[in-house]
């Protein structure tokens, strides 16, 4: 009794290794494309999904939020010092080309069983569901992008493929005719594919279309004016005229972003709010309008991650423009036996702050302007926190939602638990901005400019130092406050050859930076700042 041929066995010469035998046009490539190509298709459904149901994240997004959260934070921190502000854009590009890989695998195992990549569907699919789960405040409506992208892929790839397996199929009876055929089948797979990727692209663009979320609250941000908020002038004297120097102010464009979330929440004013509550009498939520109706702080304040290396860009120095946070915690009876404020960001990120930092004398603040205009939302619109003198990973959370007044020793944060210090007070550092390391000047005087902060505490002095020689000082700039930073510049005489410079800040209260050189991890580096230049 004869049976039909099997697609798990053809017939035809065996291949030159003895394993089974291959058809004169098996392509794995073609198969290996079609496979890509859904993959790609499903992918762009459920991002076009996600924006239309405006939900907080496609699979491919929450996947790379997840990924983040679970990275340890030796980790994490090497990918900021390797690709700085690009390290989301680099997982982002990772995460890609595995999937890439694994849906064009999947293509080449469509050829031996339909069941095979059927079960990788639903493995990736129960990926990107657990990774929706894990957001803050996810619910079912949120994992429909999910069910879309695994119907666009189950239903696709046998669409996809179905010129490969026609091809196949007369092969099994006569390899002369599939060779004939080998062609069409080719142009099939290759129409399909670009059927398919033209689906992806259009599903990715017409997404970012419907996705008015943003839109609408960047509309909504656009028409706020706050009461009393200005936009003053760079104080007199405070701004070097050295060429190179960068400027005293940081615009909202160049200030340094470090954030965990893949995609930044959106959130407009009137749905905004704020619970304080825990060790208190009375716990209070405010509202957009409650802050707006209250008095403003302004105040200029220099920001620094803790993940900054010596000499690195990581800091900023702008208008800062909000409610202080003292006040409004007064008014609720805080607990004698609280010492910390859990913060929340609504995308679920938490830190730890010390509670004498929210309610001394400092300009701790929830705020609503940088640089006279409403933060924008990549900096945390509609609120955020900022502590002068701590560093952000204890102090400043974006898209603040919740206070919990407690205790350090019944919480841990978002960062302490991956081997981060608990209280993360900024230590005092000073960068050199001119020359820059391989520069070329003119022999003779040079001059030397840069930075130094220590904010609550401020700055009396810079030194620097040529080739190891002499300490000397550096003429410091004006400054409003002991919150901003302090610019500076000293000339060095530097005869023909190379050199080079280093500096060091002396804090208000005397104390000079450390030359001992300490890591990032686990509350900020140390060391000094060189550069190397050669003098012509």
């Amino acid at each position: 009794m004869s049976t039909a041929p099997s697609l798990d066995r053809p017939s035809g010469p065996a291949g030159p290794d003895g394993s089974a035998p291959l058809l004169p046009h098996d392509q794995r490539r073609w198969w290996a494309l079609a496979g890509l190509a859904v993959g790609l298709a499903g992918l762009g459904a459920s991002y076009l999904a996600a924006r239309l149901l405006a939900v907080d994240a496609d699979p491919i997004t929450a996947v790379a939020d997840g990924v983040i959260r679970l990275t340890p934070g030796g980790v994490v921190e090497w990918a900021i010092q390797a690709f700085g502000h690009r390290d989301k854009l680099v997982l982002l590009l990772g995460i890609l080309i595995v999937v890439g890989a694994v849906f064009a695998g999947l293509g080449v195992l469509a050829r031996r069983a339909v069941a095979l990549p059927l079960a990788g569907y639903i493995v990736l699919a129960a990926v990107g569901g657990l990774a929706i789960l894990g957001r803050t405040g996810a619910g079912a409506l949120d994992q429909l992008p999910v069910v879309v992208g695994f119907l666009v892929w189950s239903v696709g790839l046998g669409w996809a493929v179905e010129p490969l397996r026609r091809g196949e199929l007369a092969g099994l009876h006569d390899p002369a005719v599939a060779r004939g055929e080998a062609g069409m089948t080719r142009r099939g797979v290759l129409f399909r594919a670009a059927v398919l990727g033209a689906a992806a692209v259009v599903g990715g663009a017409v997404g970012r279309l419907a996705g008015r979320g943003r839109a609408a609250v960047e509309e909504a941000r656009a028409g706020i004016r706050i009461p009393g908020v200005t936009s003053p002038p760079v104080p007199a004297g405070a701004h070097p005229d050295v060429p190179g120097l960068p400027s005293w102010q940081t615009s909202a464009a160049d200030f340094y972003q470090i954030h965990t979330v893949f995609v930044p929440p959106a959130i407009a004013p009137q749905d905004w709010s704020l619970r304080i509550h825990g060790l208190v009498e009375r716990e209070l939520t405010l509202t957009y309008d409650d802050l707006l109706a209250r008095e403003i702080t302004q105040d200029w304040i220099t920001l620094n991650c803790v993940s900054n290396p010596v000499g690195g860009d990581l800091v900023g120095n702008a208008w800062w423009s909000g409610v202080r946070l003292a006040p409004i915690l007064a008014e609720l009876g805080i607990s004698p036996d609280a010492d910390a404020v859990l913060q929340t960001s609504s995308d679920g990120w938490t830190c730890g702050t010390p509670l004498a930092a929210l309610t001394d004398d400092r300009n701790a603040m929830l705020a609503l302007a940088m640089n006279g205009e409403p933060l924008t939302i990549d900096h945390g619109f509609p609120v955020r926190t900022l502590v002068p003198g701590l560093y952000g990973y204890v102090s400043g959370t974006k898209w603040v939602v919740d206070l919990e007044v407690t205790r350090f020793d019944r919480i841990e944060a978002y960062w302490t638990r991956r081997g981060w210090g608990e209280l993360g007070p900024v230590k005092i550092a000073s960068r050199i901005d001119v020359p820059a390391s391989g520069d070329s000047v003119p022999a003779g005087e040079v001059v030397v400019a840069g930075a130094a902060w220590m904010q609550h505490t401020g700055i009396r002095g810079v030194e620097v130092s040529l080739d190891g020689g002499t300490w000397q000082p550096a003429e410091l700039g004006s400054v409003p406050g002991v919150d901003s930073w302090v610019q500076w510049s000293a000339r060095v005489q530097a005869a023909p050859g190379d050199h080079t410079v280093r500096a060091r800040a002396i804090d208000a209260d005397g104390r000079v930076q450390t030359a001992v050189v300490r890591d990032v991890l686990p509350d900020g580096a140390t060391g000094l700042d060189e550069r190397d230049f050669t003098a012509t």
